[in-house]
């Protein structure tokens, strides 16, 4: 199976030499019999709300259980008999970079080599305490003990720090070992999600924390917060003992099935002058810290349950943390009016913005016991917010400056139209005319690879290049680019890339780019590696059973059919029935001619449920009734099953939005609100432009990236992807504001990847030793599709912070509130209060006023263009409450349409007199 293939990639690119796992949904293979283990003795306590467990011999963290919840266990306790020996960290254990003067800098660890520990004296609400420093390494000149404290009602690890020696010792490198049962490796998806956790980092110096959220969305969730003086300034992690830049390092094998785990890192100066001195700027300014002969410092975290993740906030506050929220989020294009708002006990003494002339923050007054900030993007890229209070607490906060969003869009059309169009009338394998994956570094289109599908247009990692193209045309089309885009659906996707006849019509091959060296012995290059299973044959590259390949074809066709049914004179080629009934002859095969993975949610797969909507507005009703049929059968699969978000990798973030879709399409209310909450276990809320939103994701690299490692990527196309559900949710029930929060987050984030120029980057490298966008392309189409297919504007009534913009700007009068939309469509509107929803085939909204005492809502409309002489307008009413009219017009596939005049055209919603909820 291709899931096994994926797996022993993994292997092959990390230098891991066998990574067994539990594939979803698939038949176990039979796996060898497992060794047995000494067992681990362990000392039981119970701190407030948890259950801990210390191991005997070097008192470490064996378990820790919510008391509530004894059978679950946040970390690997399970696995404490095979974890036992030298080169495993645990929680409780200790990294320490140091130097005395005119010295190099030395690695302590007390994992490394572990040496007997002496037990210290306990003093009250001391649970255990211990000399470590035997077990650090020979020659450090500290000593260093460690204390499990029972502290206001939760366990406390602190480690306390003497020099010892005759001269000062500067740290810098000081690192706790953050060890959480993320391993899936022999566990199916169901106990995966009732066994496993994830671990996301607010990298925000004092203000920084780590939320561990369970699988299954589920609370409670494990928040790590600083003890003291503890920063949380950068997340480093524990590498296995043979990958490049290893420092301090963790024996268990990082794969598909284990992301690893990552340092607490208070300082990193040292790594910062060694290992990671090439990577771009880290999140966090890098520091060290000097003792003294016979000075001490105290270094430490806290463990608190949060009842919820939508209740992490609110933990932070009652434990007196410094808390931050950005509406819209963290990524702030020029245009685009944001704010945050900072809540901690101590004034804010004084606020930076790095690299200066950024962004500028204003103070704007203070709402309900948050301080409010008027943030607007001046500068393009990274930025760092330094907020210092009077307590001397730092807190930073990281955003992500964008072009004004329509310019962004514009940007990449042209980018990937030209720098990545490839039209060379022989090449041997027919893919011109194309749009290919670009090397940015290189400067180049990738015209060879050896995981072919990069260079053969299918795939994620290959066809990503015309996705987006394709994608941006459907709010922002250009006739040029369009004119392009029809010549490549017309001479290479179909015809080459999916067959244009027999008895497969419709079939999606795996890449048009393959390796025969008989056939082509002067065209590979021969310093790159063509001998493992990525260098897919012509047989191989041919395959047709592959369903994530068909929903970039059918999205293309959708995307046109839309095109050419609003927009008269723009797409030529042929008229929208032949682009409407081509997007149905796609997932037709999908489903005959490869239906194996069709029991797993398809990224892009949302836009079946378009597809299938717009053959029924068309009075397509055979077509309509064959789709809606065959996609009935794969969500009666899913209804059945506890956690049906398998792929074919063991386990996925992928699958989940189109399984969404289909559960709210077919009435699986139950299902779909299971699916949101298990979204939420690995989709944070954090004030960070690159983890809030972010969709986890840590092995896409290898398949799409110029630097294939098992990495935690920051905004793969997860992000985006993942937002599709949340924001339909949040539209269903426009209290549960965590919802938008979160999707707003990953809806932003997937615009992160865009240059300057327009080059879409697969994603971002989250590593402190690289820290930097991927040179590839790769598949970063698929997450401009799911920005561009859900780019919209919210209005919403905060309950604490009153009338916010998600996407727009906001004006509030006595009577009416006033929104100005800033996002990269402009032509979808969330009225929260009202539960009204208003999407536009055709035509842009410039502004929207909506008058609460009477729910009217009215429109302004940008003047005709050629492209678009007429508005088609749609209302959704997603709330329980009086329906919508448009004022005028005529009715035509379920909207109205609307002449547009040279003058803007203002339209008004009229709130109707009867209950109207819709699907």
């Amino acid at each position: 199976m291709r899931a096994h293939r994926l797996i022993l990639a993994a292997a092959a690119f990390t230098g891991v030499s066998s990574l067994p796992f539990a594939a979803p949904l698939l038949a176990q293979e039979k796996q060898a019999a497992k060794p047995v283990y000494p067992p681990i003795r362990t000392t039981p306590a119970r701190v407030g709300a948890f259950l801990l467990e210390l191991r005997s011999d070097t008192g470490t963290l064996a378990r820790l259980s919510p008391a509530a919840e004894p059978g679950f266990d946040f970390v690997p306790g399970g696995r404490e008999a095979e974890r036992q020996g030298d080169g495993y960290n645990h929680i409780g254990d200790l990294n320490l970079r140091l130097r005395t003067p005119g010295g190099a800098w030395r690695d302590f660890a007390s994992a490394r080599a572990r040496k007997p520990i002496a037990a210290l004296p306990l003093t009250p609400g001391v649970i255990a305490a211990a000399d470590i420093t035997a077990s650090m390494g020979d020659g450090v000149p500290l000593r260093v003990e460690r204390r499990w404290v029972a502290a206001g009602g939760v366990p406390v690890l602190r480690f306390r720090l003497v020099n010892t020696s005759n001269a000062p010792v500067e740290i810098g490198g000081l690192g706790m070992p953050m060890v959480f049962d993320n391993i899936i490796q022999d566990r199916n998806l169901e106990t995966a999600h009732a066994q496993a956790s994830f671990v996301d980092p607010y990298i925000g110096r004092d203000a920084g924390y780590l939320q561990v959220t369970r699988l299954n969305g589920k609370g409670p969730a494990l928040l790590v917060l600083p003890d003291g003086k503890s920063p949380l300034e950068n997340y480093a992690p524990l590498k296995n003992p043979r990958e490049p830049g290893a420092i301090f390092t963790e024996k268990s094998p990082r794969s598909q099935v284990s992301e690893g785990f990552y340092d607490w890192t208070v300082a990193s100066k040292g790594f910062v002058e060694q290992e990671w001195h090439q990577a771009g700027e880290q999140w966090n300014a890098p520091t060290s810290f000097t003792l003294a002969p016979g000075q001490a410092r105290e270094v430490g975290v806290r463990l608190v349950q949060a009842p919820s993740i939508r209740g992490i906030q609110s933990e932070l506050i009652a434990n007196g943390r410094p808390a931050a929220l950005g509406v819209p989020g963290y990524v702030v294009p020029n245009d685009l009016e944001a704010a945050l708002f900072l809540h901690y006990a101590q004034p804010v003494a004084k606020v930076d913005v790095s690299p200066a002339g950024a962004l500028t923050v204003t103070a704007a007054g203070v709402v309900n016991g948050w301080r409010r900030y008027a943030v607007k993007g001046t500068g393009w890229g990274r930025a760092r917010v330094t907020i210092t209070y009077a307590d001397g607490t730092v807190q930073t906060v990281q955003y992500f400056v964008t072009k004004p969003l329509e310019r962004a869009m514009a940007d990449l059309g042209r980018f990937a139209t030209t720098k990545q169009w490839f039209d060379d009338p022989k090449d041997p394998f027919g893919r011109a005319p194309a749009i290919l994956s670009y090397d940015r570094e290189a400067g180049k289109l990738l015209t060879q690879e050896p995981r072919v599908w990069i260079a053969g247009m299918s795939d994620e990692g290959g066809a990503g290049g015309w996705i987006a193209a394709i994608m941006k045309q459907l709010d922002n089309p250009d006739p040029a680019e369009i004119e392009k885009l029809e010549t490549l659906v017309d001479k290479t996707i179909f015809g080459k890339l999916q067959l244009a006849e027999g008895a497969h019509i419709g079939a999606v091959k795996k890449s048009l780019f393959y390796y025969d060296p008989a056939a082509f012995p002067n065209y590979y290059d021969p310093a790159a590696n063509w001998k493992s299973w990525t260098s897919w044959s012509k047989k191989d590259a041919g395959d047709l059973g592959r369903s994530f390949n068909y929903p970039h074809v059918a999205l293309g066709y959708w995307t046109l059919y839309r095109l050419a049914r609003n927009h008269p004179g723009l797409v030529t080629h042929h008229d929208w029935r032949w682009y409407l009934d081509h997007a149905r002859l796609t997932i037709v095969a999908m489903m005959r001619d490869a239906p194996y993975y069709t029991q797993f949610g398809q990224m892009e797969g949302n836009v079946f449920v378009d597809i299938l909507d717009d053959l029924k507005r068309e009075g397509i009703t055979d077509g309509a009734a064959q789709i809606e049929a065959l996609m009935k059968s794969r969500a009666d699969h899913w209804k059945g099953l506890a956690y049906p978000f398998g792929s074919e990798m063991a386990w996925d973030s992928t699958g989940q939005p189109e399984v969404y879709a289909w559960m709210r399409y077919f009435g699986h209310a139950r299902q779909a609100a299971e699916t949101v909450e298990v979204i939420l276990g690995y989709d944070p809320l954090i004030p960070h432009w690159g983890y809030n939103g972010n969709a986890r994701r840590y092995w896409d690299f290898l398949y799409g990236g110029k630097y294939p490692r098992i990495e935690r990527q920051i905004h793969h196309y997860g992000s985006t992807n993942n937002a599709l559900p949340l924001f339909e949710a949040f539209r269903a029930d426009p209290s549960d504001l965590h919802l938008l929060r979160v999707a707003y987050g990953g809806l932003m984030g997937g615009i992160t990847n865009i240059d300057r120029d327009g080059f879409g980057s697969a994603a971002f490298h989250s590593w402190p030793d690289r820290m930097a966008w991927d040179p590839y392309t790769g598949d970063y189409g698929s997450g401009y599709f799911a920005h561009a297919y859900a780019a919209a504007t919210y209005l919403v009534k905060d309950p604490v912070f009153g009338w916010l913009g998600y996407g727009g700007n906001v004006r509030v009068a006595t009577d009416a509130v006033t929104i100005q939309p800033k996002d990269g469509a402009r032509s979808r509107l969330f009225v929260a209060p009202a539960g009204l929803w208003i999407t536009l085939d055709a035509g842009k909204i410039a502004s929207a006023r909506y008058v609460p005492a009477t729910g009217a809502v009215t429109l302004t409309l940008d003047p005709r263009t050629a492209m678009t002489p007429r508005a088609l307008v749609r209302l959704e009413k997603t709330t329980a409450g009086r329906g919508y009219t448009v004022e005028g017009g005529t009715a035509e596939r379920g909207g109205t349409a609307l002449p547009l005049e040279s003058a803007p055209l203002v339209v008004r919603l009229v709130p109707s007199a009867r209950s109207r909820v819709s699907r």
